[in-house]
């Protein structure tokens, strides 16, 4: 059994196939506000949290506090209702997590999304009982590509960063996982493109693709 290893999973884009789901919840919520969400908006705001994309997105006012919170519980309500049934589960992430749990290596979920999200995710994946660690939005004070995130994860597994590897779909996620000090796989998933995730030690299409020796592999490797 492998000790001391971990890997951090984003949660959008890696472990579920999220990005129609959020798409039409922007677009609800625009509608409701009288306001417009377009794709190549919604795709600028990977990675970030809604609040910071509630205000840099829709800047031509400024938005108190209580209405950024109020927008953004109401957006992630509509996403969660949307998920929920169909729950479109990312192919092979449930094997994966399952997999590395049984090679000994320690999981973590570390998301900008809220802790409703995740912990729906998480728990429609079943595997609730291997994620030790959930970072999620209530818990960050600065949206990838700061580490924040990341390092948040590595410390709630009691890992170094040097231990750990990040699984993301973003480049915004890429750049918090190096700025961190964490290898990263990039995840081709809805959305993005390989060349997009160049900037990861490894990219696949598939989770599939991934098995435990090869993420302990590109640990050892390091940051190239």
């Amino acid at each position: 059994m492998l000790d001391g290893i971990g890997v951090i999973f984003d949660v959008d884009g890696v472990l579920i196939d999220s990005y129609h789901a959020h798409f039409q919840s922007w677009c609800q919520l625009a509608s409701e506000i009288g306001r417009t969400c377009t794709e190549s908006e919604f795709v600028r705001g990977f990675g970030r949290t809604s609040r910071e994309n509630i205000v840099e997105q829709w800047s031509d006012k400024s938005w108190t506090v209580d209405e950024v919170r109020q927008l953004d519980d109401r957006k992630e309500w509509l996403f969660r209702e949307i998920i929920r049934d169909p729950f479109p589960a990312m192919a092979g992430a449930a094997d994966l997590i399952r997999s590395l749990h049984q090679a000994g290596f320690r999981v973590a979920a570390g998301s900008s999304g809220p802790p409703e999200n995740v912990n729906l995710v998480i728990e429609s994946l079943g595997v609730a009982d291997i994620v030790q660690c959930r970072i999620t939005a209530r818990d960050v004070t600065r949206g990838k590509p700061d580490p924040q995130v990341f390092q948040l994860a590595a410390q709630g597994l009691g890992l170094p960063v040097s231990a750990c590897c990040v699984v993301e779909d973003a480049p915004a996620g890429i750049k918090a996982a190096h700025a961190a000090g964490i290898v990263c796989i990039g995840l081709a998933s809805t959305g993005r493109t390989r060349p997009e995730l160049d900037n990861a030690e490894y990219v696949v299409d598939s989770l599939s693709e991934l098995t435990p020796p090869q993420i302990r592999n590109l640990i050892r490797n390091g940051l190239r």
